[in-house]
């Protein structure tokens, strides 16, 4: 997995929004004002978000952040309050698949969707819609199906789609069990039920200047709520667990 500049990435993405700008194009942009999402990960078990095979995907619950969120800006998951609200994960919108559709169709997300008779990394995957026609889908064995069966589960269904998009990063740290503390600065970060996204600018420097500090890296450690024992996160990532500083 590919370890990004943080600065380098900050400057391309979250001042202008776009990527690949020129210098002329740079001087005469507007400021891109991006968002900043917060919520809690009450089960961190690989499914939402996934961050495995070199992509953080949200594609399953938390509707409304995926409906609003816009390419360049940030998502941020926290532990519950009984686990001290460490950090979960963040991750920069890079891309926004606007149907499952379009998910369920890109080879580069095929390993995605779950197999339920593999590895715990692929059992966890988050394609889980299939089409099978206008605008219908069905919903595979995984994580939200009945009991992680192969018969559906209406609700988590219906929760899912209304999200409609899938939001894509290749610019996330993963932390799962091993999450660091929020700094004091960014207390205002803390969420119940739902999600928060109304933060001032002071406050969004300072989760960017944290961003900075602890790095990127992709997957950093085990999910919270993984099989003791199963390393097959690590298999399929190449070895991409760092240290959390």
């Amino acid at each position: 997995m590919r370890l990004y500049n943080i600065k380098e990435n900050l400057a391309a993405r979250d001042l202008f929004g776009v990527m690949h700008m020129n210098e002329s194009q740079v001087q005469t942009a507007p400021p891109f004002r991006w968002t900043l999402y917060s919520y809690v990960v009450k089960n961190d078990t690989g499914f939402a978000p996934n961050p495995f095979f070199g992509y953080c995907t949200l594609a399953c619950c938390k509707p409304e952040i995926r409906r609003t969120a816009r390419v360049g800006d940030w998502v941020i998951g926290l532990t519950p309050r009984a686990e001290r609200n460490h950090v979960a994960y963040f991750m920069q919108v890079n891309e926004i698949l606007p149907s499952f559709d379009l998910y369920w169709r890109d080879r580069r997300f095929a390993k995605k969707k779950p197999r339920h008779n593999a590895t715990v990394v692929l059992k966890c995957g988050d394609n889980i819609y299939e089409p099978i026609g206008s605008k219908e889908y069905r919903q595979l064995r995984s994580t939200h199906s009945y009991r992680q069966t192969d018969v559906e589960d209406p609700e988590r269904k219906a929760h899912d789609l209304r999200g409609k998009r899938v939001l894509v990063s290749q610019t996330f740290a993963f932390f799962g069990a091993m999450g660091p503390g929020l700094p004091p600065e960014l207390n205002s970060l803390i969420v119940g039920r739902g999600h928060k996204c109304r933060f001032p600018e002071e406050v969004k420097a300072d989760f960017l200047r944290f961003v900075e500090g602890v790095g990127l890296g992709g997957v950093r450690a085990v999910p919270r709520q993984w099989r003791s024992g199963d390393d097959s996160w690590m298999s399929i990532c190449g070895g991409c667990a760092g240290t959390v500083r």
